[in-house]
Order: structure tokens, then sequence, then C-alpha cells
């Protein structure tokens, strides 16, 4: 399991790891033994298996290597086919890097003495060598690059959340107290590994929503609604919690800012309040298939919680003061 922590010492060591391998201020030996614990960290057994294997080579018994050394070769891109007598055949090229390094270096100091046809066969496999350790330079930095990217967009994306949880923990502590006990729960069912928990976080969904409809617009009579030729009474009664949270968004909706806050579409916002509602009661009768289905029924519950909390902070302040008798 990748904790808050790991995903953040990961972020740190996948950007050094990309400098010292762009900027080339490290031997890619002691690189590879780096991405061993980034992918430790991340929990990539394969990858973290394959960097060790990377610098102390591939695992083998009797001089052959195993079917685990040939898989991991294979996961790794050292592998490559080719025909023999019509017939298909797997080789691989299993020098270590560091051995890879030390023949460079080797090489290249042998160069000024070598003349001749000893110069050329020389130089010949000095530009495989260099090859196949660009090789492996490009693998590595393919995962670590692929590791930085997803960490950065998920701390991008946590930062985001983050600021909204804040903002409307405070809004929802202000006008609706016994839901932050709710939430608490929520997360709480949330992180179980039970799938009658998560059915309870999304259950605890719908009183939420209940407690919030019931402080912002109080059970009344029902409405009725002109459209063109046609009338619609509209439920606005105990039960009908959805239809009261989309009518106080509708009857307040001259806020400057309700566009920014809950979107362009009533229609949309009261869409988005239904099907929560019946993801609720499914988590009331049925078992959630996946903890993340329960939690992005969690996540929607949240933002819709947020926005229409932040539509009522719009209005406060937009409210003209009214001076004391």
């Amino acid at each position: 399991m990748v904790t808050l922590g790991s995903v953040s010492d990961s972020l740190s060591l996948s950007e050094r790891l990309l400098e010292d391998i762009e900027m080339g201020t490290s031997t890619l030996t002691s690189i590879a033994l780096k991405a061993s614990r980034l992918a430790r960290l991340i929990g990539n057994i394969d990858v973290h298996e394959i960097m060790l294997c990377e610098v102390n080579g591939y695992p083998e018994r009797n001089k052959q290597k195993t079917p685990e050394g040939w898989r991991l070769a294979r996961i790794a891109q050292r592998t490559y086919q080719t025909a023999v007598d019509g017939v298909e055949k797997t080789y691989g090229d299993f020098e270590t890097i560091e051995e890879l390094e030390y023949e460079i270096e080797a090489l290249k100091a042998r160069m000024p003495v070598l003349a001749g046809i000893n110069l050329t066969h020389a130089n010949n496999r000095l530009k495989i060598k260099i090859r196949d350790l660009g090789k492996r330079r490009a693998y590595i930095h393919n995962f670590v690059a692929s590791v930085y990217f997803e960490l950065k967009f998920s701390a991008v994306a946590s930062d985001v959340f983050e600021r909204t949880r804040v903002k409307v923990d405070r809004r929802v502590g202000e006008l609706i107290p016994q839901a932050v006990k709710k939430f608490t729960a929520v997360y709480d069912n949330l992180l179980s590994k039970n799938d009658e928990d998560w059915s309870n976080a999304v259950h605890s969904c719908r009183r939420i929503l209940q407690d919030a409809a019931d402080v912002l617009y109080p059970a009344r009579e029902n409405k009725v609604i002109s459209s063109g030729k046609k009338t619609i009474e509209v439920k606005l009664g105990v039960d009908n919690y959805i239809n009261r949270l989309v009518a106080y968004v509708e009857e307040n909706s001259d806020s400057t800012r309700f566009e920014a806050i809950v979107g362009s579409h009533i229609k949309y916002l009261g869409e988005r309040l239904d099907s929560i509602f019946q993801a609720a009661q499914k988590g009331s009768h049925n078992v959630i298939a996946s903890q993340d289905e329960a939690d992005r029924y969690v996540i929607y519950t949240y933002l819709i919680i947020g926005d229409i909390l932040e539509l009522k902070h719009e209005m406060a302040e937009e409210a003209p003061f009214a001076p004391e008798q």
C-alpha cells in the first residue's frame, strides 16, 4: 500500500533520478540502485527485482538463466528473437550495467594505442556497448519518468481536493455539525476491506444529504410549476430531500457567482443528486461492488454538499446589512 509519506518520498526521489539521468551526474549503476528503491516505495516488485538484476546480474543455475531470470529479462526488454534454421529462438543480453560501463571505459582507454584492424574492431565493439548501455538508460528513464508524471498528477489532484476538503469541512461544521461525525464514519468505512463497510459509507451519503436538506430547505407543502400547457407538482415532503435541495438551489440561483459555484445547469445538479440518492439506496440494500465505486459516490456527495454550502455562504455575504432598531 502506498502511503502519503511514501508518495512524497517517491516523487522527490523520481525528480532527483530524472535529473541524474538527464544531466549525467551519476553512473547508471548508481541510478539503477536508486531506481530499485523507487520501485520498492511504489510497490512495483518486478521492477524492483529488475533493477537489482541490472546491477548484480539475472538469476541463473548451472550457468543457465532460470525461468524467473528470463521472465524478468523480457520485462526489462533484454530479450530478442532470431530465426535459426527456420525456427524462432529467444536470446538475451545479460551483461550488467556495471560490466557495460567498465568495458566502455576500458575500450576508450585502449583507443589511443590501437591501430589498423584492431582499432576498427575496438571502435565497432565500443559502439555496440554504448548502444547497449543506452538501451538500459532508456529503460530506466522510461520507468522513472512514468512514475514521476503519475505521482505529479496525483499530487496536484490531492492538493486540489485538500483545498476543497478544508473549505467544505469548515462550512459543514458551521451549518450541519451533525454531518461532521457522519463524514468521519464514511472515511473510516472507506478504508475498510469489507464490502459491507463500503455499503455503509454510501448509505451515510443519503443521511448527510438529508441533514443538509433539513437545515437548508425544511419539508413543506408541494409546489406546482407551470411549464407551457403542463403543470408539474414537485414533492417537498420529508422523504423528498433531493427535490428540496434542488429547490433550494433554484430559488437562490440569483447569486452573482452561482455559475462558478454549482455549474451552469440546474438540471445537471439535480441529476447528480438523483444519482447519489440512487447509489445510497443501493448501498442500503445491496453490497457495493468495489471500493472504487464507494469512493466515487462519497466524492460526488462531498462536492455537491460543498457547492450548496458555498452558495449559501455567497448569499450571506451579499445580503444587505440590517441595522439594529
